[in-house]
């Protein structure tokens, strides 16, 4: 399978396009829209992603030649390969795009790659129906992350084997995150969204908001899911 990573064509039977332009749009207020460009590995993977989010006015979907401009890039594969990953590490270099993934088999491995390429967010094909697919955009647009339930979990367990000796040559150390820093960052490892932090932790969602955009920045860190990914390969949380 080769993806491309020009101009979103098709290249042979199983190769990576975008969706094309919808025919009918829903007409709404455009500040209310998440712009959205799909990647999906196959026709009947990107038909069924775009009949499901076409239906929906909250989703304005982006034709091929302003892919890159899009608020979220949508990956649709069957598997994590290295075309896949290939194209998530494209993806990675836009700023102007974070990334979710829709996936039919998702192996253990997995999850730390797409943590380290920046996939705010991570949806089974299974359950990607409209209601779930729209959350998952709506979620990555306003800079959350979201992993079903046992892949939270298995990114939890590991935790014990990410220990100190993990810490790159630069030296860090717990001190790279502050104690309310790490505990947000904790919060949002258990699948806390902001409101949810801010009543735990006693502060405002904008000061929630703007903690973990000081850590985003200070870390070179892309998203929420990225900031959790990092702090426990760290040992910081």
């Amino acid at each position: 399978m080769t993806m491309t990573t020009t101009d979103m064509t098709t290249t042979g039977a199983a190769g990576v396009r975008t969706l094309p332009p919808p025919t009918h749009p829903v007409p709404a207020p455009a500040s209310d829209r998440v712009s959205v460009a799909v990647y999906a590995e196959d026709l009947i993977l990107r038909t069924g992603v775009v009949q499901q989010l076409r239906r929906r006015p909250e989703i304005e979907l982006i034709p091929d030649e302003e892919a890159d401009s899009a608020q979220v890039s949508l990956v649709v594969v069957d598997m994590v390969n290295e075309p896949a990953v290939q194209l998530l590490h494209r993806l990675q270099r836009n700023t102007a795009t974070r990334t979710g993934l829709v996936v039919g088999y998702f192996e253990a491995g997995a999850l730390q790659t797409l943590i380290e390429y920046g996939v705010a967010a991570v949806l089974r094909r299974g359950e990607a129906d409209q209601d779930r697919l729209v959350h998952l955009v709506t979620a990555i647009a306003k800079g959350e992350g979201v992993l079903p339930g046992d892949l939270l979990g298995k990114l939890m367990d590991h935790v014990s084997s990410l220990h100190r000796s993990v810490l790159d040559p630069r030296g860090l150390s717990l001190s790279t995150l502050t104690t309310r820093e790490a505990e947000m960052i904790r919060l949002v490892s258990e699948g806390y969204g902001t409101a949810e932090i801010a009543q735990k932790t006693s502060y405002s969602e904008r000061t929630v908001k703007n903690v973990l955009h000081e850590v985003a920045t200070r870390l070179n860190l892309r998203n929420r899911a990225h900031a959790v990914g990092y702090a426990m390969r760290h040992g910081l949380i």
